[in-house]
């Protein structure tokens, strides 16, 4: 490999919003996952979704209880995250809502590749140039988190090779797949042999369209324009579900002195900047770190790109931080015997233990909260480890840098430094938990200390979420990023071939674009303001489809206002308003009336509302009644004018009953012209 020079980065961590992309050798590439408006992929269940919790899970729905285990892929290796996972010493309970069967129940073998699916798929390939492959093969890619019964997610490669076209230029579209969403998560329960993880099955099937772009973003700007215009993309087609987690971005992010992160959880576009410029600030500062470590133990430091790293070196390395950070775990609960803190109390008293892990030459460099410029956190050490911890299961740990605090008292860290016969400069961490649970964290934390001595690992983040929002655009970890082994051929789906007419019909029958549905809404007689509405609420389709002989701007009103109805059904009201059987106040009632029943007649819609007191008044009693009205209060619409106009439009309603208010308005109106000319 020939050597690279580049110059040590520069920028304040503190300031992320002034780093210079370019300058650190920014690169990013997005995944997004799109869900689809269709039944289940591999099943022919319903992609019905249900709005539960864990408190309203139904008691009919069978819960099922399962543990899984990493398995070797192709190539013969346990994949790295796979392996990580099966540590965890999870289980799984599952509970089988009413469109989940025994294939999302992994009891059966799936079905090939949902037409309508795979028909949305290839559309969006040429939306994005995205050329086809000729066969297609369905893998299956190993997950163990529990959220796919089966241990693995079936994914199938659709189309490669393709170009966004974004406000900052091309970006390359690497692969573009068709796959399965996973199972929903309810919640998560500590229990003394591991956490139990109860999953609804609803979202498990789902075809998801995964796109991935090559790393072509020039910078975290460019990174928000990019998740816009493949979203655009998708929604071209109409096919695809709309609403909070139907579209999900993953950012793969590095700067030269760091590696590739796979950060998720990135729902909210304008998050998309501040996150991964925050990214870019936590990789400076754990490359600085890494270097102020080596410098402290006489090791060679870190070049500034990650192209310039020697593997010999790095192993070297490795080795002499391994001796240096031994895995040293000391039980020290005796010396928390008289602690007042209520969490250290409550944990010993349920049979946890406190474990200690010495971490030399720490003491100082793991950290304490402190803000940034803009107030989200800095980057430290302290908030890796417990994020290493909490993969464990627990809530967290203590570390040196923060005692004392949370109740710990001084004379107790001097307890445990004198038990760990701890030097000035050394550190440790504290894990209050179960022995296993508090073993397994602090084996984590360990691995994590030591990586402190490198560049930052590449991992799988996560958005840290707060509220249902972003909390400050910083991320935690999840688990080690995945490698090839996790990838393996699906046995029970047979490959399918791309014929040459398939691909045909998938051209000549692409979808309107933005544009062009633009151009025909200015056909009708509406205003700008709802043809803005239909195209953005994506009604546009059913606004032509239905709208026949009906008012234009009656039509798109009532169709705005009744978008969750049937929209044959409110045509067919509105065609009842227009005959003159209801009022234009109750065509909404009326609608709401039938949207639980069968289609009805124009002559049910007629008789209803004339059993309902919701027929307008007939055009010679209600001019009758407004004239009397207005002749009763001369001297008022004398003085008022047209300003009488909304005061009486009340009395007139109320009196007339059931009235068309457009009808009465116009009356009215001219009856005050006349007494006031």
């Amino acid at each position: 490999m020939a050597e690279v020079h580049v110059t040590e980065p520069e920028g304040e961590v503190n300031n992320a919003t002034a780093l210079d992309p370019e300058g650190l050798g920014f690169m990013c590439g997005l995944e997004v996952h799109q869900q689809l408006s269709t039944g289940k992929l591999h099943s022919r269940q319903s992609g019905e979704l249900y709005d539960v919790t864990i408190d309203t899970v139904p008691d009919e729905w069978p819960r099922f209880s399962r543990k899984l285990r990493a398995s070797r892929g192709e190539g013969g290796k346990i994949d790295v995250a796979a392996r990580f996972e099966s540590k965890r010493n999870r289980s799984f309970v599952y509970a089988q809502s009413p469109n989940s069967g025994l294939i999302e129940l992994d009891e059966q073998p799936p079905l090939s590749h949902d037409p309508d699916a795979l028909d949305i798929a290839l559309t969006v390939s040429a939306l994005v140039n995205s050329k086809p492959v000729s066969l297609f093969q369905t893998m299956r890619k190993t997950v163990v988190d529990g959220s796919n019964t089966s241990g693995f997610q079936r994914t199938t490669l659709i189309s490669t090779d393709g170009t966004l076209q974004t406000e900052e230029g091309p970006v390359g579209i690497d692969v573009l797949c068709l796959e399965e969403d996973s199972a929903r998560k309810l919640d998560t329960i500590s229990t003394e042999n591991g956490e139990q993880v109860i999953y609804n099955l609803d979202r498990l099937g789902l075809p998801l369209i995964e796109i991935a772009t090559a790393p072509d973003v020039i910078s975290p700007e460019h990174a928000k324009q990019t998740a816009i215009a493949l979203g655009r993309s998708l929604r071209q087609t109409r096919r695809v579900r709309r609403g909070l987690g139907s579209i999900r971005q993953d950012l793969n992010v590095s700067i030269a002195c760091g590696d590739r992160i796979e950060i998720k959880g990135c729902q909210d576009l304008s998050w998309i900047p501040r996150i991964i410029r925050l990214e870019m600030a936590r990789q400076l500062h754990f490359y600085r770190l890494s270097n102020k470590l080596r410098e402290s133990m006489d090791l060679p430091l870190l070049p500034p790109d990650r192209r310039s790293t020697d593997p010999q070196i790095e192993q070297e390395v490795a080795e002499k931080v391994a001796l240096a950070l031994p895995l040293e775990l000391t039980d020290v609960s005796t010396q928390f015997a008289d602690c007042d803190s209520k969490m250290v109390k409550t944990g010993l008293a349920k049979n946890s233990v406190m474990l200690a892990l010495p971490l030399p030459g720490l003491a100082g460099l793991i950290g304490t909260k402190e803000l940034d410029d803009e107030g989200s956190q800095l980057p430290r050490l302290g908030r890796e480890l417990a994020g290493a911890a909490k993969l464990a299961g627990v809530k967290g740990v203590f570390h040196s840098d923060e005692l004392p605090a949370y109740g710990i008292e001084k004379e107790h860290v001097d307890l445990v430094r004198k038990q760990l016969s701890l030097k000035d400069n050394d550190g440790f961490v504290l894990c209050l938990a179960p022995s296993w649970q508090a073993e397994l964290a602090l084996e984590s934390v360990l691995a994590r200390a030591r990586m402190a001595w490198h560049r930052v690992s590449q991992e799988v983040r996560n958005v840290v979420i707060k509220k249902g929002a972003p909390e400050d655009g910083t991320t935690a970890p999840m688990r080690p990023l995945p490698g090839g082994a996790r990838m393996y051929p699906e046995t029970d789906i047979p490959t399918l071939k791309l014929t040459t007419e398939m691909w045909e019909n998938i051209i000549s029958n692409l979808p309107m674009t933005d544009k062009e549905r633009s151009e025909r809404m200015e056909q009708y007689d509406i205003s700008k303001d709802q043809s803005s509405q239909l195209l953005a609420r994506e009604l546009d389709d059913l606004f032509v489809d239905f709208c026949g002989d009906l008012p234009h701007k009656g039509w798109a009103a009532v169709l705005l206002e009744n978008d969750d109805k049937d929209p044959q059904l409110a045509s067919l009201v509105l065609t009842a308003k227009e005959n003159g059987d209801l009022t234009r106040e109750a065509v909404n009632s009326v609608i709401l009336e039938f949207s639980n029943q069968p289609l009805p007649s124009l002559q049910d819609i007629a008789k209803y509302a004339s059993d309902n007191g919701l027929k307008p008044a007939d055009l010679g009693d209600l001019e009758s009644i407004v004239n009397d009205i207005v002749s009763q209060r001369a001297d008022f619409v004398k003085e008022r004018g047209m300003g009488a106009m909304g005061p009486l439009m009340g009395i007139v309603m109320q009196a007339a009953g059931a009235a068309d208010g457009k009808a009465v308005s116009a009356l009215l109106r001219a009856a005050i012209q006349k007494i006031t000319e």
